[in-house]
């Protein structure tokens, strides 16, 4: 994976670099009987009251549908291409079965046009194949986990991510995910074996405020800048500090390290490993 520099015509340039696209077929457009549309809801609920902020505008975009179940068992598919999305951080890979099917999934690392897939218990371990983790040897790397039968995948799907099947107990088996947690997923659950391509995607430098509009992100501005009405940070004569205790958000409740997920939480027995433990 390559990263792609610029000479320093503007001062924007100078920071700016974009992913070097290798393996991804530029020209293709999408397939068009896996395309459908996104309206854009600018972080609004249907009151049309704001729920997100900072966001709003951007490219028009249309989404593609990808399978994250993987339906069609015991039959293999080829890869036709590498695709660019925009809705994710992950490429993604058109894959055509026996019957003429096609299909989108998310492209592991490694994988090629003309390379084969299939998803099956009796799968080899290579990339793109998606087995059951019971099937799948202890210490292989994987992305695309389930947490429900059938469910489709719902963990380790961004761009460079890849989790590790660390032990089998049973019906249930340890993953160790990219944050660092150790957690049970039930050995029924499909994997896919490898790890989410675009490597390079976190060392991207988006280099200018433009690029960010056109993603759709909105400007964010700091609470003590504000004035008192519009955030508890704002106000004071010149630089002033917070205030409080800890830092909070615009609605007065503690943020910046402060732990949300709930004590009784019923997935808390799944857990063997906080991410932040030592």
């Amino acid at each position: 994976m390559a990263i792609k520099t610029f000479k320093p015509y503007t001062a924007a340039r100078r920071n700016m670099t974009v992913s070097g696209f290798d393996g991804v077929d530029k020209k293709a457009k999408p397939e068009r009987s896996l395309v459908e549309t996104l309206k854009k809801h600018a972080g609004r609920n249907s009151y049309g009251h704001i729920t997100v902020r900072h966001k709003g505008g951007g490219n028009k975009r249309k989404y593609r549908v990808i399978d994250f179940k993987r339906l069609k068992t015991e039959m293999p598919a080829t890869v036709q291409r590498i695709e660019y999305d925009p809705n994710r951080s992950a490429y993604i890979a058109l894959i055509k079965y026996e019957d003429n099917t096609l299909s989108y999934i998310l492209a592991p690392y490694g994988l090629n046009p003309g390379d084969v897939v299939v998803a099956s218990a009796n799968a080899d371990i290579k990339p793109g194949n998606c087995l059951p983790i019971a099937n799948i040897p202890v210490g292989t790397v994987i992305h695309n986990v389930e947490l429900q039968p059938g469910h489709g995948a719902q963990l380790v799907r961004s761009a460079g991510a890849a989790a590790q099947l660390m032990a089998k107990e049973g019906e249930l088996a340890q993953v160790r995910l990219p944050s660092g947690e150790v957690r049970y997923v039930r050995t029924n659950c499909t994997a896919c074996i490898g790890q989410v391509g675009n490597l390079d995607h976190e060392n991207v430098h988006i280099g200018k405020a433009g690029r960010k509009r056109h993603m759709g992100v909105r400007p964010t501005v700091r609470g003590s800048v504000m004035n008192p009405n519009d955030h508890p940070h704002g106000g004071g004569e010149g630089r002033a500090p917070v205030g409080r205790p800890g830092p909070v958000t615009p609605w007065g409740k503690p943020a910046l390290g402060y732990k949300t997920r709930k004590t009784k939480n019923r997935s808390n027995k799944f857990i063997v490993k906080r991410r932040n433990s030592k």
